[in-house]
């Protein structure tokens, strides 16, 4: 497969440095094996002191015109040699190819193919897996399509990268600051300028493991983390994020520490029939555990707390929370059969806040300024929503984001122990997800109005699955913060699917998508 155009298409850039020869050669064969023939790649060899080196890029060079090897007279590591290939491009897009990577025979044919997709793409990115010595193929990483939020807490999208060759050159290249790093910082700085971002849900190359290589063990290189901060500090920035970014967890991911705007106001809406429970063989009361947590881990300075009640709720529990939250406390008596939606839709009429918290009255903050982290990302206009990390009462999780995947509605990680860190490190950073569960989301008030809030046809179940589905509908990201931790003391034996009646009417209304777009 081939186009006409006077250009190739694609240009590969490989920089290279005392590549292994077999390893080398496997590289350029991947390269020759493509199904799609408009292509040149790019071999700068870095003064690789192995002289077999560039005989090998000039061996390949003779059998076929489309490869192009370029000298470095000095070493200057792989910024330098990349931005050498960068100049010599002549193709409409380039594509960056380690060194020691093996495509598959279809990978730029499918590229091809999304790029005439649709006309205004400018970066494309793919699945992967790794390929050990030995040839054995394994760790296959199915990614999320186009997660901003993820991309600042790693960097996902990989080696094989296809960027719009005029938006790499307008934003300059790689920069040398960020050597080992490098490719996560021009990715950021090219995604905030392009205008269609493709994920194509195929393997497209394989990452060889090699012994001292990243594949193997991502802290063989401490430099290339922090130089990964920094990326992402410059990034939050660029895009006007109060922020800055953190080493993570583990090597090669980051934590974003957002600034909380404590004079928003916020209204935290809770529905309650102010009902006590034994949790840790200790009686409590619901709903004022649950406030009490919440004031005690936040420094918030315009907080109103909504009350929707029943009819039932005991009188005293009404006046501890008088008592415990003052003039800030709002109460809605509830009337009629029980309806969770309705009761959060009522609570919305008679809220004042900016910004809207919803919370399950059985739950208990952990994390320090719980508020303010939650309403953070909510400054960035394409948030709709966010949600946090809930556990069970034994600290198995009981929510990281929905799944929405085979059809089906459900709980990623459900019921994994606490510190679990997820397939390629999902539960350790921030992340783009389907769908947020109502026991915790923060929403601004314009996107619950602009959506029609809850639907009262989902009384007991899905209500947040609707909830979530028409808020991405209306191009909105939903955003899960890994480190706004609560417990939430559902019981696990609840199983929300027994409710057939909503279960079929969800499914109706949405079809659920037979791959998660954001989880494996």
């Amino acid at each position: 497969m081939t186009s006409q155009g006077l250009s190739p298409l694609f240009s590969i850039l490989t920089p290279v440095y005392d590549t292994p020869l077999n390893v080398l050669s496997d590289t350029i064969e991947s390269v020759l094996a493509q199904s799609f023939t408009d292509w040149e790649l790019i071999l700068v060899d870095d003064l690789s002191p192995n002289p077999e080196v560039r005989r090998v890029l000039h061996d390949a060079a003779q059998r076929d015109p489309r490869i192009r090897v370029i000298e470095r007279s000095t070493n200057g590591g792989i910024v330098a040699a990349s931005n050498d290939a960068i100049q010599a491009a002549r193709g409409e897009f380039l594509a960056l190819l380690d060194h020691d990577d093996l495509l598959t025979v279809s990978a730029l044919e499918s590229v091809a193919l999304a790029i005439t997709s649709k006309a205004d793409v400018d970066y494309v990115y793919s699945d992967e897996d790794k390929v050990s010595e030995d040839g054995k193929y394994f760790d296959q990483f199915d990614k999320p399509d186009w997660s901003p939020e993820r991309l600042r807490g790693q960097m996902y999208t990989g080696h094989f990268s296809v960027l719009r060759t005029e938006i790499v050159r307008n934003v300059g290249g790689f920069r040398s600051e960020f050597e080992g790093s490098q490719d996560h910082d021009l990715v950021l700085r090219v995604t905030e300028q392009a205008r269609q971002i493709l994920h194509v849900r195929e393997v497209l190359y394989h990452w060889r493991v090699v012994p001292g290589s990243t594949a193997e063990l991502t802290d063989n290189k401490p430099y290339a983390w922090d130089a990964g901060v920094r990326a992402v500090d410059e990034h939050l920035a660029r895009v006007g994020v109060a922020g800055r970014a953190t080493r993570g967890p583990v090597p090669g991911t980051y934590r974003i520490e957002r600034e909380p705007d404590l004079d928003k106001s916020v209204s935290i809406i809770i529905p309650t029939r102010g009902t006590a429970g034994e949790v840790w063989g200790k009686n409590r009361v619901f709903l004022v555990d649950a406030v009490t947590s919440v004031l005690e881990t936040t420094q918030h300075r315009n907080l109103e707390i909504v009350v929707v009640y029943d009819a039932d709720t005991p009188a005293d529990v009404l006046a501890k929370l008088k008592e415990l939250v003052g003039d800030r406390l709002t109460l809605v008596p509830f009337f009629g059969t029980f309806n969770f939606s309705r009761k959060c839709n009522e609570g919305f009429l008679a809220a004042r806040g900016e910004v809207l918290l919803f919370l399950n009255d059985d739950v208990q903050a952990l994390s320090d300024e719980m508020v303010g982290q939650l309403i953070a990302p909510l400054n960035e206009p394409d948030v709709g929503m966010t949600g946090a990390m809930l556990y069970f009462e034994d600290g198995g999780i009981q929510h990281a984001g929905h799944l929405h995947h085979m059809g089906q509605f459900s709980h990623a990680y459900l019921g994994e122990p606490r510190g679990t860190y997820g397939a390629f490190s999902s539960l350790l950073i921030n992340r783009e997800a389907s769908g947020l569960t109502a026991a915790c989301i923060a929403m601004p008030r314009a996107v619950f109005q602009e959506v029609g809030g809850f639907s009262e046809l989902f009384p007991g179940n899905f209500n947040d699955v609707d909830l979530s589905k028409k808020v991405t509908q209306g191009g909105y990201r939903l955003v899960w913060l890994a480190n706004v931790e609560l417990f939430h003391f559902e019981s696990r034996s609840r199983n929300p699917l027994v409710h057939s009646f909503e279960q079929k009417m969800i499914i109706d209304r949405w079809a659920g998508p037979q791959r998660d777009p954001y989880l494996a």
